[in-house]
C-alpha cells in the first residue's frame, strides 16, 4: 500500500483502491472463475463419477478453460461477473477506508511516523475484519453464481434468494464468515509485505512507477497466497453448493471442509487451485496498486486544485469586500469634508 498521505481523506484511499481493484478483476475474471470451479470439485478415481457440483472435471486451467468455453460458451468465462465486481469495488473500498482510518489512529497514539512490520500486519487485520463483516454477503452470492451448472444459471437477486431459502436462512448469507476472518491475514501479509519491500527496495520514494508498483504487488501477492491457500480452498467450499456424494447435506465449518478433502483427496489438495489462484493474484494485485498509485496521485492533484480554486474564489470575496470597504470609507471621507465647512460656519 502507498505510503499514506494527509491531502486525502480516507474516502479518496478508498475510492482510489476499489477503482483499481475493479479494473485489475475484470481484466483477469476469468481466471477466478478457473480457479474457483477447480477449489470445489473432489478429485475422482478413475472410473468414478465426477464429484462435483458441476458434475466435470477439470484436469488443469487450460482443461477447465477449454471446457467452459465448449460447453457454456465464451460468457460462460463471466458466469457472475456484475456480482464479483460488486463484492470487489465494496470490499476493497471497505478495506482501505478503515486502513486508512486505523492507521491514521495508530500513528497518532503511538507517537511513531512508521509502524513496525507486527503493526503493519495487525493494522491491515483489523481493517480486513471490519471489511469482510460488510462485505461477505456478496462474496457467497457470487461464490454460488460461479459454480451454477449449465441450464441453472442465475442472477444476483436470484441467487441471494436460493441462498437465503436454504435451511440456514438469513444467516447463510454470511457462510464462511470464520474463514474469512481467518482469512484477514491475507490481505495484511500483502499490504505488509507491500510496505515492507517497498522501503527495501524503494526506501524514500513517495510516488513509484508503474512497473514498481506492479513488481511490488505481484511479489507480495504471491507470498500472501501460497501462505493461506488451504484457507481459501475452505471457504470457496463452504460458499458453494455441497458436491454431490454429501446429497446436499452442507459443510458447517472451514475444519470440516478441510476434513473432508484431506480424506477424499490427501493434503495436498489443499493447494488445488493454486497456479491460476497465484496468476490472478500476481495479475490483480500488480494492477491494483498500479492503478491505485496512479489514481491516488491523480486525486492528490484534484484535491491540490479544488483547494487551491477555493483558496483563490476566498481571496476575491476578500478583496471584493475590502474593495467595497474602501469604497464605503472613501465616500464617507468625502461627505465629511464637505459638511465640515457647514459645521464650521
Amino acid at each position: 500500500m502507498a505510503v499514506q498521505s494527509k491531502e486525502l481523506p480516507p474516502w479518496g484511499y478508498a475510492v482510489a483502491g476499489s477503482a483499481g481493484a475493479v479494473l485489475a478483476n475484470a481484466l483477469v475474471y476469468p481466471l477466478d472463475i478457473v480457479k474457483t470451479r477447480l477449489q470445489v470439485q473432489i478429485k475422482r478415481k478413475p472410473g468414478e463419477i465426477a464429484k462435483t457440483t458441476t458434475h466435470d472435471h477439470y484436469d488443469s486451467t487450460l482443461h477447465a478453460i477449454f471446457t467452459i468455453v465448449e460447453q457454456e460458451g465464451l460468457h460462460g468465462l463471466y458466469s457472475g461477473i456484475t456480482g464479483s465486481l460488486l463484492g470487489v469495488a465494496s470490499t476493497n473500498f471497505a478495506y482501505f477506508y478503515w486502513y486508512t482510518i486505523v492507521r491514521e489512529l495508530y500513528l497518532r497514539y503511538a507517537n511513531t511516523q512508521k509502524p513496525g512490520t507486527a503493526a503493519e500486519l495487525s493494522l491491515g487485520a483489523v481493517a480486513g475484519a471490519l471489511a469482510q463483516l460488510f462485505t461477505i454477503p456478496v462474496a457467497v452470492v457470487t461464490t454460488r453464481q460461479q459454480t451454477q451448472p449449465k441450464g441453472e444459471k442465475k442472477g444476483l437477486i436470484d441467487t441471494a434468494k436460493e441462498v437465503i431459502e436454504s435451511e440456514d436462512g438469513w444467516t447463510g448469507l454470511w457462510r464462511g464468515l470464520k474463514a474469512s476472518l481467518v482469512l484477514v491475514v491475507n490481505p495484511a501479509i500483502t499490504y505488509g509485505a507491500y510496505q515492507r519491500l517497498r522501503e527495501v527496495l524503494f526506501p524514500g520514494k513517495s510516488n513509484l512507477r508503474p512497473w514498481e508498483a506492479f513488481i511490488l504487488g505481484a511479489a507480495s501477492k504471491a507470498l500472501a497466497t501460497i501462505a493461506t491457500q488451504p484457507l481459501i480452498v475452505a471457504k470457496v467450499g463452504l460458499q458453494s453448493r455441497p458436491p454431490p456424494a454429501r446429497d446436499g447435506k452442507p459443510f458447517k465449518s472451514f475444519v470440516e471442509v478441510m476434513a473432508y478433502i484431506v480424506q477424499h483427496e490427501g493434503p495436498l489438495a489443499l493447494f488445488k487451485g493454486i497456479a491460476p489462484q497465484i496468476l490472478k493474484g500476481l495479475l490483480v494485485q500488480g494492477f491494483l496498486m498500479m492503478t491505485k498509485e496512479r489514481m491516488e496521485l491523480a486525486f492528490i492533484l484534484l484535491f491540490r486544485y479544488l483547494r487551491k480554486a477555493r483558496a483563490e474564489r476566498v481571496q476575491k470575496i476578500i478583496d471584493s469586500a475590502a474593495e467595497k470597504g474602501k469604497a464605503v470609507a472613501d465616500t464617507a471621507a468625502q461627505q465629511a469634508k464637505k459638511v465640515a465647512p457647514i459645521t464650521a460656519k
